[in-house]
């Protein structure tokens, strides 16, 4: 079926007018203008209830000195029923045009019952609501690095203490021990000729360094010899000229190992080994015996040198400690969040409370039972003479503040004659009280509320906000409150807490969920 409606110059036109849900319908307008006119089409939401899928591009055409320009819409609608597609403008120059409405029908999709097999309805399913579970990975990834942290710390802990007992022992057997160790090495089996006379080299270097010349280590092989044939001549040092020559042709070998890539053979190199050995064998045994003054020096040197070590040990241990720290922090962070770990270890006033042990107790005639973090304190409350001809009893109790992180209030009305009381009008007094006590910006909702003992009421919920006296700055809460009218009275608990406290909300939906009349039916 085909509908169409034009106005002189505008008309529109659908391929259909009953459709099934989710089907597409053609909406086709066609406007006839002079070539020098500006043609504005309808765009947004001017076709509802029913919503454009497409919006496709205009089509001209020309006919003489006048334009037919062709615009086309997809349209379709989810819900069955008949619909009225509305009049839709379009402006040509400065004048306004109209089309008509057009009534089109969606029709249910037909389900044949006795043919379609049915299914039991399938249980619900906790789905993660992320694609990608980065915690999962990146618990998977600093746990293994916490592990290699902590064996590698343990592992340089180990190196150190070693290489310190090692530096504990005198110049002469660390030398010996050097020379084993390369002896051990197998370095010229493996043709490494260049590290083993390096070694070998600063074996003998080391030793003269600590014992005869204290910058031999840095000293190049002509410097070295030439400091030693002074102490030889000095009287300081008794060693003979061919001690000398033997160490000078060693260390001049090992020159042109390190720099010029020379490869003596294995029987030369081995030979060079053993001459060092006996040069610092006989350096030994020439070395003058110290003085009185000289050991004690060196004992306070020893003495320096020990302390500089234990205040290393010191510092490398507290950093790894704090390294350990920290990789477990970060570990706790990724878990559980930035905000519960810093609350777990500075502490927050309410997270304590809400992780403290609960108090239940009965409050107020007719009694209301309620849990809550803390006691509630009794509010001394003096009623007048008119009250007292009415009310038989009136009791609040309270624990916490307005502008603090949460409030608990329970009010109880008890009537020295029956009395019929309208919760509706509760809810008119709500921001009236509030008011009262300073609070602005307040919005009132309710609905009806049953405790689990099965007692009726009305809860008014909804925000407010309030100055802060102490930080002058508005604070927005959340507020609940439970009205009810049992055992010949009136009970009321209020719940106040602020918005931005993550632990009070809990807290506050733990003491509503807990609230109970006794006797209720």
């Amino acid at each position: 079926m085909l509908s169409q409606y034009s106005f002189s110059q505008v008309s529109a036109t659908i391929d259909s007018t009953s459709i099934k849900i989710g089907e597409e319908i053609r909406y086709k307008m066609q406007v006839e203008a002079d070539s020098t006119q500006i043609i504005v089409f309808p765009e947004g939401k001017t076709f509802l209830p029913l919503e454009v899928i497409d919006s496709y591009t205009i089509d001209t055409a020309k006919n003489g000195k006048r334009f037919n320009l062709s615009k086309e819409y997809a349209l379709t609608q989810f819900d069955s029923g008949h619909y009225t597609i509305p009049r839709q403008k379009v402006l040509i120059g400065d004048q306004v045009f109209f089309t008509d409405s057009l009534n089109v029908e969606i029709r249910d999709v037909l389900v044949d019952t006795t043919k379609q097999k049915m299914y039991e309805i399938k249980p619900l399913v906790e789905v993660d609501a992320s694609f990608f579970n980065w915690k999962k990975y990146l618990l998977w990834i600093l746990i293994p690095l916490l592990l290699i942290g902590i064996i590698v710390f343990f592992a340089f802990r180990r190196k150190k203490r070693k290489e310190a007992k090692e530096e504990e022992l005198p110049p002469y057997e660390r030398a010996m021990l050097a020379l084993k160790r390369i002896d051990e090495s197998h370095l010229l089996e493996k043709d490494s000729h260049k590290e083993y006379y390096s070694q070998l080299s600063d074996t003998a270097r080391k030793y003269i360094d600590e014992e005869v010349y204290d910058h031999a280590m840095e000293s190049t092989t002509d410097e070295l010899i030439a400091k030693l044939d002074e102490e030889i001549k000095s009287g300081i040092l008794d060693l003979d000229k061919k001690t000398i020559d033997e160490l000078k042709n060693v260390l001049k070998t090992a020159d042109m190992a390190k720099f010029a890539k020379s490869r003596p053979d294995i029987m030369t190199a081995k030979a060079d080994r053993n001459v060092i050995e006996r040069v610092i064998n006989q350096t030994k045994e020439a070395i003058p015996e110290p003085t009185e003054d000289e050991l004690l020096a060196d004992e306070e040197y020893r003495k320096e040198v020990a302390d500089k070590k234990r205040r290393k040990k010191i510092i490398l241990g507290s950093l790894g400690a704090i390294s350990v720290i920290a990789i477990t922090l970060i570990i706790f962070i990724a878990i559980k969040g930035y905000d519960v770990v810093k609350d777990t270890l500075l502490g927050h006033p309410t997270k304590e409370l809400a992780e403290g042990e609960w108090i239940s107790s009965a409050y107020g005639s007719p009694p209301v039972t309620v849990l809550t973090p803390k006691v509630l304190i009794r509010n001394n409350f003096q009623m007048t003479d008119q009250q007292r001809q009415t009310l038989k009893g009136n009791e609040t109790f309270v624990y916490g503040s307005l502008i603090g992180n949460f409030q608990v209030v329970v009010s109880t009305v008890q009537y020295n004659q029956p009395t019929e009381i309208e919760l509706n009008k509760i809810v008119e007094g709500v921001v009236d009280s509030f008011e009262a006590k300073g609070a602005k910006n307040i919005s009132v909702k309710d609905e009806e509320y049953e405790t689990l003992g099965g007692a009726k009421g009305i809860k008014v919920f909804g925000n407010l906000e309030i100055e802060n006296s102490v930080t002058k700055k508005q604070q927005k809460n959340e507020y609940v409150m439970l009205n009810f009218a049992e055992n010949g009275g009136f009970q009321q608990i209020t719940v106040v807490y602020d918005i931005n406290d993550r632990y009070a909300k809990d807290i506050a939906q733990r003491i509503i969920n807990s609230v109970e009349l006794k006797n209720a039916k």
